[in-house]
């Protein structure tokens, strides 16, 4: 797909339902008692996998309207192998280990697997876990999917992450739900997002959250009831950028779900620079969702610190295409997570932004870039197939003076099906 450059960007937006809250909500209506009717919900590629999956498994989903499903409980041990075949994430990672975490405590044998993309995807740091609690989990040669979980009695643990993510956290928080002996603790090297936690105990389940760990004890039951879901930030990054990097941009996006642990971008951008307004603060199903302003500015480089990468790590192309738009250098380490995404994701946007003019260059665990503040010259992004690399390439494409040729742009349908509309939208705006 080829995008022109823009003038600038203005209006009013809303983007579509957080897809981590989407994944989460479904996984844990399935295991709940009753219906749940879930509002708000982040149609993608990837939640249409999830609802795949957990019909598969025996689960009944009723789609009341595009961001409305109706959910029927199959209670906590009630999901059943599928008769023949395996279960396909298609291109979700967040529903493999989540969904690995849950059938841990189920009695039969899964098999879960994926597209290309998905099947090299590391999985042994999800199997670790789910091992010493007592399940049997088999990865392909490798430590990549097809993952086989036999699942049955498990043993409550306290499992060090060698590496922060909210996946593998996730997964054996949602395998403790099944733990006997007590509680089940994932101790943390750096906070991570914590929407299956909020999610636990908008359900009743018990949960425990210090600095650097968190507690689940296992319940006789979860009910949800009825759960609304927020904007996603991660949607709406490439807007923010956007309206940031273009001169005379203002553009308001609603309803977003500011979680403190998603929105690292937003603050990293504001310590550059940034004009971004938060507005109409409110509390949707336990999670925080506001308003936001932003208008076009000047940006200076900035240092990341390995702490911040957990709450902005799919945002970093994005932050990658302002930096190299900023005055002054950029050291981006502690990313070395990017490296196992859909694509590497270093090598992927030091690649593409390279071949559009920037000043950039890939270290093993991160990037260094050095800022000129004009626009990019344009030329071709290839996206390798990940959703977020060609998301950085149609905004590199607006703030070029050349254009950018996005190879594979599609793949943005795996999170974000109405991403290029939106963008024509805002573009048109402006020019009225």
């Amino acid at each position: 797909m080829r995008v022109e450059p823009a003038a600038s960007l203005v209006g009013h937006i809303a983007v579509p339902g957080d897809k981590s809250i989407s994944h989460r909500a479904l996984l844990l209506a399935a295991i709940a008692e009753g219906e749940t009717r879930i509002v708000g919900f982040g149609r993608s590629g990837d939640t249409e996998a999830t609802i795949a999956a957990l019909r598969a498994l025996g689960v009944k989903i009723y789609e009341a309207g595009e961001d409305v499903l109706r959910v029927y409980g199959q209670g906590l041990r009630g999901l059943v192998p599928p008769r023949v075949g395996a279960i396909d994430c298609a291109n979700s990672g967040t529903l493999l280990r989540l969904l690995a975490g849950i059938l841990a405590g189920h009695e039969g044998r899964f098999e879960l697997t994926g597209d290309e993309s998905l099947r090299t995807r590391p999985m042994e740091r999800v199997a670790e876990p789910l091992r010493r609690m007592g399940a049997t989990v088999e990865t392909a040669e490798g430590g990549t999917p097809p993952l086989v979980v036999e699942g049955g009695k498990l043993s409550a643990v306290s499992y060090e992450l060698p590496v922060a993510s909210s996946q593998v956290k996730s997964a054996t928080l949602l395998a403790g739900l099944y733990a006997e002996g007590g509680e089940t603790t994932v101790v943390e090297p750096s906070p991570t997002r914590d929407h299956t936690e909020i999610m636990l105990q908008a359900a009743g389940v018990r949960i425990v959250r210090r600095p650097t760990s968190v507690s689940v004890w296992p319940p006789e039951r979860l009910v949800l009831g009825e759960v609304e879901i927020p904007g996603d930030f991660s949607s709406a990054a490439p807007f923010i950028v956007a309206a940031t990097l273009l001169a005379g941009s203002e553009v308001t996006i609603h309803g977003v779900g500011v979680n403190p642990h998603r929105i690292g971008l937003m603050n990293v951008l504001e310590r550059m620079g940034a004009r971004i307004t938060v507005f109409n603060r409110r509390r949707v199903g336990g999670e925080a969702v506001a308003d936001l302003d932003i208008h076009s500015s000047e940006l200076t480089g900035a240092k990341l610190h390995a702490r911040e990468i957990p709450g902005m790590i799919d945002e970093l192309p994005l932050f990658a295409l302002a930096a190299a738009s900023a005055r002054g250098d950029t050291v981006v380490r502690g990313a070395e997570e990017l490296r196992a995404k859909e694509s590497d994701r270093i090598e992927a946007l030091v690649d593409g932004l390279r071949a559009t003019g920037a000043h950039i260059r890939a270290t093993p665990d991160g990037f260094k870039i050095r800022g000129v503040p004009t626009r990019l010259r344009g030329g071709r992004i290839r996206s390798y197939g990940d959703h977020r690399i060609a998301m950085l390439g149609a905004i590199a494409g607006l703030y070029s003076r050349e254009g950018v040729d996005v190879e594979g742009a599609e793949c943005v349908s795996v999170s974000f099906p109405g991403f290029f509309p939106l963008v024509d939208s805002l573009r048109s705006q402006a020019s009225q």
